[in-house]
């Protein structure tokens, strides 16, 4: 048995640079894809006093199996698979590495942007089985064109300043947003469904916008508008997108996050045209992997020097 206080790590790696930060506690890895189960019973074995939370969920039932436990750090910015009311009832501190993975998840929703206006994966599929489609595809110019932009954090803000970049017009919706720049023009959320050309989603998750994208907000917005999602998959309600999709409401949809994670085999996006998927992967760039890790990392050690030092 280790002499060290424990970390619990909801995941089978950490990048060496936040390890390295971490050498004076014995690291506990609960593996790829944790059950809230496993990391309660990881929990009870090792009685850590901090969670640092990659994958899986975290709540009553891993804090109670950890009376030690002071931090639970998030790596990456959304902090909705974590139980924020039990924390805060049990005096457990929640942090999020904000903003140490923005430029890699806006580089992916532009990514998906991109791939949706140019209709990039299906113009190679064609090229790969044989056809040349010069004389019928036309693609859909940015340049011009209205993106808005809901979520103006540190990620929102950086895609906006490429979206800028491309000379499109940004407006944006956000009631919390500190320090927008000037070129963001700031809407409420009916103008931006009527005016946006592209809709691209970078707010976290909470009670109050789950399903923001529904079939209502769906029908209120420009026929043939592109929708992009980088942010939570419980933003956007599946079927109705499914079905806008399909009725040509919305042209596509290029998404990196959805409602249950991993999307099981079957799921009507699945084969569907008009959808352009990654598998959540926009914060896990190389850079993004160690800057978030050690961004976790540190969170966590000033929350523990913090409690230390009452």
């Amino acid at each position: 048995m280790s002499t060290q206080p424990a970390i619990v790590v909801t995941a089978d790696d950490l990048a060496p640079q936040a390890v390295e930060l971490l050498q004076g506690y014995e690291l506990v890895y609960a593996g790829k894809t944790p059950s809230e189960e496993d990391i309660a019973a990881l929990c009870r074995r090792h009685d850590p006093v901090a969670i640092l939370v990659r994958y899986g969920k975290v709540g009553a039932l891993a804090m109670d199996a950890a009376p030690h436990l002071r931090v639970i750090s998030k790596h990456g910015s959304g902090t909705d698979t974590i139980d924020k009311v039990q924390a805060r009832a049990r005096g457990i501190e929640v942090r999020a590495a904000t903003g140490a993975n923005a430029a890699a998840v806006a580089e992916q929703a532009l990514a998906l942007l991109m791939a949706c206006a140019k209709s990039v994966p299906q113009l190679d599929a064609r090229m790969h089985a044989g056809h040349w489609d010069k004389a019928t595809h036309k693609s859909l110019e940015l340049g011009g064109r209205t993106v808005g932009v809901v979520g103006l954090g540190a990620i929102g803000q950086r895609f906006a300043k490429m979206a800028k970049g491309m000379e499109m017009r940004v407006i944006g919706f956000d009631p919390y947003a500190q320090n927008v720049p000037d070129y963001i023009e700031m809407v409420d959320l009916p103008a931006l469904w009527r005016s946006a050309d592209v809709i691209s989603l970078h707010c976290p998750l909470t009670e109050d916008n789950r399903n923001l994208l529904n079939a209502e907000t769906l029908a209120r917005c420009k026929r043939g508008v592109i929708v992009v999602n980088t942010a939570r998959g419980s933003l956007i309600d599946e079927a109705a997108l499914l079905a806008a999709v399909r009725s040509g409401q919305v042209a596509s949809a290029g998404l990196d996050s959805f409602a249950v994670e991993p999307m099981v085999q079957g799921h009507p996006f699945q084969r569907q045209p008009g959808f352009i998927l990654s598998p959540h992967v926009g914060g896990t760039t190389t850079d993004a992997y160690v800057n978030m890790g050690v961004a976790a990392a540190r969170n966590l050690l000033a929350v523990i020097a913090g409690s230390a030092a009452h």
